[in-house]
């Protein structure tokens, strides 16, 4: 099951109000260094730090009281975790968080301070999701999972349709891709709203599953995920591997040191905050001058949770 443009349409209201419209910057500077005008949303301002907060959101105020009762479980690198924290925080129903042990500690203090019930565990994603299935047996929670759910897609989507209706006439809209929900709800939307809008995603070479599965046309995971990019560590799931497959333009790779680079750019030339996940877009645009050349890009910053001890360039 896919979410369809009248599901997005119906997560915009339902966030109006708590999860933010978040603004569209420029700089002069990253224009001149792309070759190209780059509009950058700024989801590193969202509520819980990151985009995900809006599909965590939409998931939860759909649940009907009886589904709510006994709260909602959810395994994740970190941003999808504390989102969801937030906003069962919000509808005052307890929230069952796995996480992996390596996840930065900004990401796990964060989940605590939301009221998240915390669970540390190796990782890897089968671990995991044994770890929320346990949890899902013996309280009853309702599993939201970080991007295989059409309701968390349809959130994630709002995403584009604030992009497209902040900055019109785009020629691509470039966003970071690890499950695959927000890029594929960006390709949803561009699909139907704007079909001359190019969709690209972009992921770090370590972690290059939407890439090597595009390429061969069937799913593959990724064995190994040492990225400094910790949001961007999991693999597409069948569905949002369809859906990506139907309608982005292609997946761009870039290298560790070209995603501290775009940091670095974003933190001293745009005085941001953003973490290495939500940099790769830029990453990607400057790494691939040619795709993107005297265009005007959307760059979606996904997620400004860094852990500041731990800061790449130090």
């Amino acid at each position: 099951m896919f979410p369809k443009l009248s599901d997005i349409h119906a997560a915009i209201p339902r966030l109006a109000g708590t999860a933010h419209r978040t603004p569209v910057l420029t700089n002069s500077t990253l224009d001149a260094l792309a070759g190209a005008t780059l509009f950058f949303k700024c989801e590193n301002f969202q509520k819980g730090g990151a985009y995900k907060f809006r599909g965590a959101l939409n998931a939860v105020r759909q649940l009907t009281d009886e589904q709510a009762r006994h709260g909602v479980v959810t395994h994740s690198s970190g941003n999808h975790a504390t989102c969801l924290a937030l906003a069962a925080r919000q509808r005052g129903i307890p929230a069952y968080i796995v996480v992996p042990s390596t996840s930065p500690a900004i990401k796990q203090r964060a989940i605590l301070a939301y009221g998240g019930r915390l669970t540390l565990c190796e990782p890897n994603l089968a671990t995991r999701q044994a770890e929320a299935d346990r949890i899902q047996r013996t309280t009853g929670a309702v599993f939201i999972h970080p991007y295989d759910d059409p309701t968390v897609i349809a959130g994630q989507a709002t995403v584009a349709v604030e992009m497209l209706e902040q900055t019109p006439g785009l020629d691509a809209l470039v966003a970071p891709v690890s499950g695959g929900g927000l890029l594929s709800g960006l390709c949803l939307v561009a699909n139907a709203l704007a079909p001359n809008t190019e969709v690209w995603g972009v992921e770090p070479a370590l972690a290059d599953d939407a890439c090597r599965s595009l390429r061969e046309g069937r799913l593959l995971t990724n064995s190994n995920t040492a990225t400094i990019a910790d949001g961007l560590r999991a693999s597409l799931s069948e569905r949002t591997f369809t859906i990506i497959q139907r309608h982005a333009r292609g997946i761009i790779t870039v290298t560790e040191e070209q995603i501290v680079a775009a940091m670095r750019l974003v933190w001293e030339r745009m005085k941001l905050v953003v973490e290495p996940s939500g940099v790769v877009p830029l990453a990607a645009v400057l790494a691939a001058p040619e795709k993107f050349r005297s265009k005007r890009v959307g760059i979606i910053l996904t997620g400004g949770n860094v852990d500041l001890d731990k800061l790449p360039w130090q």
